[in-house]
């Protein structure tokens, strides 16, 4: 691999979708609308929405020995991502997630882990160079701490630039914050690291929250915001980068190719406010589209 490279480690699932008016409250039972499977994980939406975009991406993960696992690999190698490094769990199951998708786009999700979560450090030690090579590491938190705390070490061992979308939101150690070059959490997950609460336009507790995880030791600290775009925070200065204005369909995977898009255009040595630019401009085709690596734009359609 070069040094323009990117090296995705995360999870893979299999998205089981209902389309629904509005979500359901604990206890109740909806009669939804349509059905539909679609592959899914983190990690592998952050990686087709790389690959689409034009990056050279390798994917890390785990799948299991089974026909959803066997699907997901045929799928990374139609979209051009290498998929030398994924491994096959012979006991547990590959991922799935449970979701629903309310008229507006919102939706929550359920994930059963199964093989993702067996991905380990002793995995990664066997494809270290792809991860040394690399110019950037994109992770995310549906693999267990210990794996993503020896990728970071991997890869700032030898100047691979590390992203870490802190998602689902959990305890960081310090010692990986420390060695993070850009932090990319969306309101939510900011506001559970942090402790500050981030309404709807609210730049201020948006910019205090940004503060506060600079001072865990991440030099770059970027807040995705939905419709509102993302704030960039760096060098102790703040940029709001707004989003394209569009009609939301579903958001489900809107973060990933948020995360997926950043890391192309890092790769790539794009400066940092135009490389968040880019990251919106994605995110925002991204929810007019239903699914999740299915919403993940091509290049020609940033342009």
């Amino acid at each position: 691999m070069n040094k323009s490279s990117i090296v995705v480690i995360g999870s893979t699932n299999t998205d089981m979708v209902i389309k629904t008016d509005r979500l359901p409250s604990a206890g109740e039972t909806l009669l939804g609308g349509s059905f539909f499977m679609n592959p899914g994980g983190k990690g592998a939406n952050q990686a087709v929405a790389a690959a689409r975009l034009g990056g050279m991406v390798s994917f890390i993960c785990r799948i299991g020995d089974d026909l959803f696992g066997k699907k997901a690999r045929e799928m990374f190698d139609k979209e051009g991502i290498d998929s030398s490094c994924i491994f096959t769990d012979e006991i547990h199951p590959s991922g799935v997630a449970l979701i629903t998708v309310d008229k507006n786009g919102e939706n929550t999700i359920v994930v059963a882990p199964g093989a993702n979560a067996t991905l380990s450090p002793r995995d990664l030690r066997k494809t270290g160079e792809k991860i040394t090579a690399a110019a950037v590491l994109l992770l995310q938190l549906e693999i267990s701490m210990e794996t993503v705390e020896e990728a970071v070490k991997m890869a700032t061992s030898s100047g691979t630039r590390v992203i870490l979308n802190p998602a689902p939101a959990q305890h960081i150690p310090r010692e990986v914050l420390e060695n993070v070059h850009i932090l990319t959490p969306n309101r939510k997950e900011a506001e559970l690291l942090t402790g500050i609460r981030i309404d709807e336009g609210d730049l201020e507790a948006a910019s205090s929250a940004a503060s506060s995880l600079h001072e865990t030791g991440v030099g770059t600290i970027i807040i995705t915001l939905g419709s509102e775009g993302a704030l960039l925070y760096r060098g102790r200065e703040f940029f709001h980068v707004p989003a394209p204005a569009v009609k939301a369909v579903d958001t489900t995977a809107a973060g990933d190719v948020f995360n997926g898009a950043l890391a192309v255009a890092i790769a790539a040595g794009v400066g940092m406010k135009d490389a968040v630019h880019f990251a919106c401009k994605a995110a925002s085709i991204s929810v007019t589209r239903l699914g999740a690596q299915s919403s993940a734009p091509y290049h020609h359609e940033i342009d």
